[in-house]
């Protein structure tokens, strides 16, 4: 191999690397927030694509990005135990890189976010504020079983579906929109705390509080399915209330499958969890775009 073809194969692994640590799987959930408040505020595909689609970028690559980044910097002596193959720990990206990575993400964040308007830019400060604050020592969220899902739940669905609909209202989004947001943000804190334990084992030997950590696995999950389903019965009776009576049999008949699923998962939580996010928790994200749709026809 010549030395331009070795420069070319190195600067390639770098690449995927770093592709690796922003986590593109992690992308989905606030894209699909977003999507969901520009469908819950009107969006029409011809004519707001191009805006909506730098909003979705905002969402997923950049911000969600910069927060897997910096969430992976701050986690380097935690995943040395958890998950010793990822990017830092195992030595194939340096934690500098790392942090400077989340700098360059945080500053073209808040670019795109200026571009797309007042509400938005307030949305994405907001959004990179919670980034550092959950991972960065000395205030460090994530070591609270309580503020850490919180803040995660509000950057993953409230404010990528408050972001999408003040991209399409310019300005501002309609009271109901918000409180919709509000809503299955509260529920996301439940698929934060499922979340957590795939990491109890290093959570409990570096001090991190996780609710699995701290009430153990089979109250978590309990508490976590309690939190998933309260806010989905709040929407459903807000839709059955506002005359969306498909959309709120829709919600409702998602949610019963949810319940199903979740007696299951509560009688071994630390080995389900993975399962359980992977058909409970889709069974609420499609949720949220039937909401969506609903207020969508609603305002």
């Amino acid at each position: 191999m010549s030395v331009n073809q070795s420069l070319h194969a190195r600067k390639l692994a770098s690449l995927s690397v770093s592709v690796e640590l922003l986590k593109p799987i992690t992308w989905f959930p606030p894209m699909w927030a977003f999507l969901c408040g520009a469908v819950s505020a009107g969006f029409v595909f011809l004519e707001h694509l191009p805006i909506v689609f730098i909003g979705i970028l905002l969402a997923g690559p950049v911000i969600c990005g910069m927060s897997q980044a910096i969430n992976d910097w701050g986690d380097r002596v935690v995943d040395a135990i958890n998950e010793p193959s990822r990017p830092i720990p195992s030595g194939r990206i340096s934690s500098t890189w790392a942090f400077s990575l989340a700098i360059l993400l945080s500053v073209g964040g808040l670019l795109i976010g200026w571009s797309l308007g007042e509400w938005v830019l307030i949305a994405t400060v907001v959004a990179i504020f919670c980034a550092w604050a959950y991972s960065v020592e000395p205030i460090r969220l994530k070591k609270s079983g309580i503020l850490g899902p919180a803040i995660v739940a509000i950057c993953y669905e409230g404010l990528p579906w408050f972001t999408g609909a003040a991209v399409i209202f310019q300005g501002l989004p309609d009271i109901r929109i918000i409180l919709f947001a509000a809503l299955y943000a509260f529920g996301a804190f439940g698929i934060m705390t499922l979340n957590d334990f795939k990491a109890l084992k290093g959570d409990t030997i570096t001090g991190v509080n996780s609710l699995p950590v701290t009430i153990g696995p089979e109250k978590a999950s309990k508490v976590a399915c309690a939190v998933m389903v309260i806010p989905q019965l709040i929407v459903f009776s807000l839709l059955y209330y506002f005359g969306a009576f498909i959309e709120a049999i829709l919600i409702g008949l998602l949610l019963i499958s949810q319940i199903g699923l979740m007696r299951k998962l509560t009688k071994n939580p630390e080995k389900l969890a993975p399962w359980y996010n992977a058909t409970g928790v889709t069974l609420y994200v499609i949720g949220m775009m039937v909401a969506a749709v609903a207020l969508r026809d609603l305002i």
